[in-house]
């Protein structure tokens, strides 16, 4: 039997209320099959649905030319913002992850890391709090990169604006919640001074905090982690690592460091930032000290404000964890 003729899970009305794919038994297949993978993210289209039928009804809204990734998430997009409106600071988690479709017949692929693997990239922005609450996703790129010509240069549109593009979202969204603090949250890819800039030229209407991949020579001719880890530590602290990816679980303690500093950005300009630095000490005996360096546009004038900023970097796994399951 169709299941069309049954009721759709009680959290899809809501949450896809404004759904709108041109067509209602569009818009309810598209409820349905949420309704199915959310039950069992990690299943195959033929195990998550109910039946034969379901499962060819499945691919045919699947091939539908007429559907769009961005229409079916627009409704989400819109209740993840209300309810990210309710709260007084909201974590937005960026990141990119590699879509691997190699050996499927999928049209529209491009290479990934290496140039004969197939599929496409995604790059969300992921809302949580921060205790670590999910909220949804508030923006989104996906795309399929160019082949390389025969110089070894690929075509397509600069890859690093996703990172600088995706603040300017978040900014857009902290105008329309001014009761909420917005903070950009991204890993070592995201260590670029026209992001910073752009933020600075803004207004920062979002904060923002990322993971620092280079070691930038500073006006006075230091250099930036040697300058902001010079003296006595201003701070501690210790927490519980979970075990992941072959790491065993371990309480770790850090001492804490943190400079303003003023990062040259080309032609005169400047970015004004704070730079922190967790350094692990008494690590076990064979194990790599954890130390993060982090950017920031916010002071961190206090201990307290320092453990805050490294909680919230810390609340970046949650993002990890969310491509393990879509992968």
């Amino acid at each position: 039997m169709d299941e069309l003729a049954t009721a759709s899970a009680p959290w899809t009305e809501p949450e896809f209320e404004q759904l709108d794919l041109g067509d209602a038994r569009l818009n309810k297949r598209a409820r349905i099959l949420m309704e199915r993978f959310a039950a069992d993210p990690t299943a195959s289209v033929p195990k998550a649905c109910q039946g034969w039928g379901e499962t060819m009804a499945a691919y045919r809204f699947f091939d539908n030319d007429s559907v769009d990734w961005q229409a079916i998430m627009a409704p989400h997009w819109q209740q993840t913002q209300q309810r990210m409106a309710a709260l007084p600071v909201v974590l937005c988690l960026q990141d990119t992850t590699e879509l691997d479709f190699n050996g499927q017949g999928a049209f529209g692929l491009g290479p990934l890391s290496y140039e004969a693997q197939r599929g496409m990239y995604l790059h969300p922005t992921y809302a949580v709090t921060p205790a670590r609450e999910p909220l949804g996703i508030v923006d989104a790129w996906m795309w399929a990169r160019e082949k390389k010509d025969k110089t070894g240069a690929r075509g397509g549109p600069k890859e690093s604006l996703r990172w600088i593009e995706g603040y300017e979202r978040i900014a857009e969204m902290a105008a329309q919640l001014p009761a909420t603090r917005l903070v950009y949250v991204a890993d070592r890819e995201a260590d670029l001074v026209p992001l910073m800039l752009r933020a600075q030229e803004l207004g920062a209407p979002a904060d923002w905090l990322v993971r620092a991949k280079h070691n930038r020579c500073l006006p006075d001719g230091d250099r930036l982690w040697g300058h902001t880890g010079a003296g006595a530590p201003i701070g501690e602290l210790t927490f519980a690592m979970a075990a992941r990816h072959g790491v065993k679980a371990r309480t770790v303690r850090q001492h804490l460091w943190a400079r303003s500093v003023t990062l040259p950005a080309g032609k005169g300009k400047s970015v004004l930032a704070t730079c922190v630095i967790a350094r692990e000490i008494d690590a076990p005996d064979g194990v790599k000290p954890i130390e993060w360096r982090l950017l920031t546009n916010r002071a961190a004038a206090t201990p307290a404000a320092l453990v805050e900023l490294i909680d919230w970097y810390r609340a970046r796994w949650e993002i990890e964890m969310l491509f393990d399951v879509l992968k």
